[in-house]
């Protein structure tokens, strides 16, 4: 379901045109993706040392979710901001939109961070980044099955099997004995799925709101509701040193830029145009986690390169070749 926006003039575009003509274009779609993909690479191990910085208690859930809150509050206020200067006006969504702001934050903001954080804090980097890689498949089959904005094939089921290997494979460890638990493999599985029903929102509702209000606003109320939650059942973060605060300020930036361009790029695009380029968010999540959390050895593991790979070769086969294989 695209959204087709006609000009009102014949010279030309202005306003809208304008931004549908810029997303529209494949070099910036290929950038604004691979853009995207590194913030949330690098989340996987930012988040863990924010942990650290903050001195969260990791088996303590409250204090998680106290964490995640301050970091979506000061995302949504940062998109608000931006909004807010790039419209010359204080940016409030329609009044008959905010049951759509708050359904995106529902899944978003709250849903998908309460289950991206627990599971991280019960997993390792490279282990999450490539778990979370199934939020792709999740978005085509979410597309395919639940919004009917694309058709289900033959060609997006090997796809959809390929990846499932991979995650299978990265479970299994180098014993190949099968390690799962809920509260980590299973949360961040969740976690990627309440991130594919978010996009697909985001796509048909970007058609009634503007995207930057739609994003900021759930980013905001998503993180006060986290904040309330967190801090109502005993959560406590305290920071360690000024360093906390900018692990802070880059974790919501991670959020607000790279979700917002997202909206951006799948409101004028299909939703499979973005997703081909998320087949490089498994691996620079490893790889950031295996730089910066010093995770190499399990980087450089042969299961875990090759599930990085069935990954990433699933998701591309997804988008490379499903839809020409429908046309045809």
């Amino acid at each position: 379901m695209e959204n087709n926006i006609t000009g009102s003039a014949a010279g030309a575009p202005q306003g809208a045109d304008r931004a549908q003509a810029f997303f529209t274009k494949g070099w910036v779609v290929c950038v604004g993706a691979i853009i995207c993909c590194i913030l949330w690479g690098s989340a996987f191990p930012c988040v863990k040392i924010g942990y650290t910085l903050f001195s969260v208690d990791t088996t303590h859930v409250p204090s998680i979710i106290l964490f995640a809150g301050l970091r979506f509050t000061l995302a949504g206020l940062l998109v608000i901001i931006f909004g807010c200067i790039q419209k010359r006006k204080f940016l409030l969504p329609k009044k008959n939109n905010w049951w759509r702001v708050l359904l995106v934050c529902c899944f978003q903001a709250v849903a998908q961070y309460i289950f991206f954080y627990i599971g991280l804090a019960n997993v390792s980097g490279v282990k999450g980044s490539v778990l979370n890689g199934l939020g792709v498949f999740f978005t085509i089959i979410i597309a395919c099955f639940v919004f009917r904005t694309e058709k289900f094939n033959l060609v997006k089921l090997a796809g959809c099997i390929l990846g499932f290997c991979g995650v299978v494979l990265i479970n299994l460890g180098g014993d190949f004995t099968f390690e799962f638990s809920l509260m980590g493999e299973g949360f961040v599985i969740l976690s990627g799925l309440s991130a594919a029903v978010a996009a697909g929102l985001v796509k048909i509702f970007s058609k009634y709101e503007d995207t930057t209000a739609l994003c900021g606003w759930q980013f905001f109320i998503g993180g006060l509701i986290l904040i309330a939650v967190g801090a109502g059942f005993g959560g406590h973060v305290m920071p360690t040193g000024v360093g906390s605060y900018f692990m802070l300020l880059y974790l919501a930036l991670i959020s607000s830029v790279a979700f917002t361009l997202q909206g951006y790029i799948v409101k004028y695009n299909p939703i499979s145009k973005f997703a081909v380029y998320k087949s490089t968010n498994p691996l620079f999540g490893a790889v950031f986690s295996a730089i910066i959390l010093g995770e190499s050895e399990q980087l450089l593991s042969y299961y875990t390169i090759i599930a990085i790979i069935l990954v990433c070769l699933g998701i591309f086969i997804i988008n490379k070749f499903g839809e020409r294989h429908k046309k045809n």
